[in-house]
């Protein structure tokens, strides 16, 4: 996947983040969760983005950790959302899909720059994300 594509993608999920949590309820509970999952769905394109720009490759596969654990935590929240009985899995399902794959795609991205690192040294990757 291209640098461009992956900010793009990692921009829509932060939209559709944005959109489910503007459909919640408005009682405390979802509104709580909902907040949590605002704040680390949106996070990952930001610290993709900011990890594009890094001066390293040990730079860059740290910010893609950074993403790895945002993505994490956002599918705690979207599985607690579902759990408490808020919000149905049917409505979530295509959100969290979204999060697994892009999960893969970071898992995928941190074990090849890793692989990268220990065979050709310091190469920059992020001509290639």
């Amino acid at each position: 996947m291209k640098n461009g594509d992956l900010k793009r993608r990692t921009q829509e999920f932060a939209l559709r983040i944005i959109r489910l949590y503007s459909s919640l309820p408005k009682h405390t509970t979802a509104q709580v969760i909902g907040k949590q999952i605002l704040r680390s769905g949106t996070s990952i394109g930001a610290n993709y983005r900011e990890g594009c720009r890094a001066r390293s490759s040990q730079e860059f596969t740290a910010k893609l950790g950074v993403c790895l654990q945002e993505l994490e935590e956002t599918a705690y929240w979207l599985e607690l959302l579902i759990e408490a009985n808020i919000l149905a899995k049917e409505m979530i399902k295509p959100v969290l899909s979204e999060n697994d794959e892009l999960m893969a795609i970071f898992v995928s991205s941190i074990n090849t720059l890793k692989k990268r690192g220990k065979l050709k040294g310091k190469k920059d990757p992020t001509s290639e994300f």
